[in-house]
């Protein structure tokens, strides 16, 4: 027997206020056609001032709790991948504990900008294996909103605020038994360091700062890197692109999702894309989609994913996962 991880439920958050691009045109020197055809986004969701990146997370937890039936007490592992944590210090995994009720573990933020919620799923996965918790709540949450520079309209136009969440469960499985998390691919280079930044933080100014992105170069490295461990995660399970259900890319830029499926010869009806309505969420544009496939019917028990995405760091990741609790109700234990 082996533990696996399970990814049992999905839960999401968006702030009630919808920008749409022409209301940023009103804004900045934009248009919605100029937004559409560089990076296919609509719309984004922004945070009132009432609203903390907590508070995002909190309500994405709740909705992925209600849909496993548990109560908060079972989790004993909380991660939360986010670049726009509440505080300095401490992390804003501690709120959502608070507020959850869940204090019988360990609860910290991870920070992989973008790719945080595969790299929270990577440590929550080890953690569940090693045998030093059995219930994880991962979240990836942002207000990323905060750190736009609304003189950049290169930069401003791309990102909107949200949450998402997983619960995951551990299971004793046999080794045939290729459910859950099957396998983790993470990656960084901070050689390319300043491709994509915020200048400012509490080491280095008095001032959070702003999103400073070399958009050319960002889009040739995510391409060819979340390319690149596509084919890792693929190749480590034995799988070809026709294994897979849905992939499950970064939220960045339609674009960048396109020509990555056009690489990998992925047909666009495996894809889960909804950066028309949601725009870049960063760590949370994974489990978004994620939510709103499984809500839909899109995403069911049983289903391979393929889930990657690239961020600052230069840090992106993959994550291989058949979704959902195997058939048999012996798995799910309380």
């Amino acid at each position: 027997m082996i533990k696996r991880s399970i990814m049992i439920a999905t839960g999401s958050y968006l702030p009630e206020r919808v920008v749409s691009n022409e209301e940023i045109s009103a804004w900045v020197d934009t248009s919605d056609k100029w937004i559409r055809q560089r990076t296919g986004i609509r719309q984004r969701h922004f945070a009132d001032h009432t609203e903390l990146t907590s508070h995002l997370a909190i309500k994405a937890a709740r909705h992925a709790l209600e849909m496993a039936k548990l109560d908060a007490e079972v989790i004993d592992l909380i991660v939360v991948a986010t670049t726009t944590p509440d505080d300095t210090f401490p992390a804003t995994a501690t709120k959502v504990q608070k507020e959850l009720g869940a204090f019988n573990g360990a609860a910290f933020d991870i920070q992989a900008v973008c790719a945080g919620f595969i790299y929270a799923i990577a440590v929550a996965d080890n953690f569940l294996k090693s045998g030093q918790a059995s219930t994880a709540l991962v979240i990836g949450a942002e207000t990323f909103s905060r750190l736009l520079d609304w003189k950049d309209r290169t930069t401003c136009v791309l990102f909107g605020d949200g949450a998402g969440a997983v619960l995951l469960r551990v299971i004793d499985a046999n080794n045939n038994e290729n459910w859950g998390v099957l396998s983790t691919h993470l990656h960084t280079d901070g050689s390319e360091r300043d491709i994509l930044y915020v200048d400012g933080g509490p080491s280095a100014t008095k001032t959070v700062g702003h999103v400073r992105m070399n958009g050319k170069e960002v889009f040739r490295h995510a391409v060819s890197k979340l390319s690149s461990v596509i084919d890792e995660s693929l190749e480590d399970n034995g799988l070809s692109p026709n294994d897979v259900d849905w992939l499950i890319p970064h939220q960045a830029n339609r674009r960048i999702i396109d020509s990555i499926i056009n690489r990998m010869k992925i047909p666009t009806e495996k894809v889960l894309v909804s950066i028309e309505r949601h725009a870049n969420t960063s760590a949370a544009s994974v489990p978004l989609a994620l939510d709103e496939a499984v809500r839909d019917g899109r995403v069911c028990a049983g289903h391979l994913l393929l889930l990657s995405a690239i961020g600052g760091g230069l840090a992106w990741g993959a994550g291989v996962v058949r979704f959902g609790l195997p058939v048999h109700s012996w798995y799910y234990r309380k």
